[in-house]
């Protein structure tokens, strides 16, 4: 019988799961919303992430891109085809070897990278960073709150 009271139980590790999933959901809404209103596709934002974010001295051959971005090959070379037609990366030969290609980022590229990384920090240093530590911090069984979550990471 329902009295009106609000009863209080713990998550179920499939509720917490699929809270985890919603709030990463929300934030990959947000990037793919962010993306299109610089006129690019999500995938192509992640393009650009993983170039930008290659090591000093690596090189971003499609292989290495197609397994960053956890993509088939000929998948890859369709999506950095797509990027070049919109300037935002441009193919070079490998001077080790040159029947392999290495993707550099235009500076068309990297300036709507930038703008895209600015825009999700800040958009994760609000309520949307502080919902997702919460909601892996509960499915990892801590229930810590994201501030002691984000303390432990630093």
């Amino acid at each position: 019988m329902n009295d009106g009271t609000a009863e209080t139980h713990p998550l179920t590790r499939l509720e917490k799961l699929a809270e985890f999933r919603f709030q990463l959901r929300r934030f990959l809404n947000f990037s793919e919303l962010e993306s299109e209103r610089f006129g690019i596709g999500a995938q192509q934002y992640q393009l650009m992430q993983v170039i930008g974010a290659m090591p000093p001295g690596e090189a971003a051959s499609i292989s290495y891109l197609a397994e960053r971005m956890i993509l088939r090959h000929n998948s890859t070379v369709e999506l950095v085809d797509r990027a070049e037609r919109a300037e935002l990366v441009k193919r070079t030969s490998d001077q080790r070897d040159l029947r392999r290609s290495i993707v550099v980022l235009t500076p068309k590229g990297e300036q709507i990278l930038q703008r895209l990384i600015e825009a999700h920090l800040a958009q994760l240093e609000g309520d949307t960073g502080d919902h997702l530590l919460r909601s892996l911090s509960e499915l990892r069984g801590s229930g810590a709150s994201a501030e002691d979550a984000t303390e432990r990471s630093l």
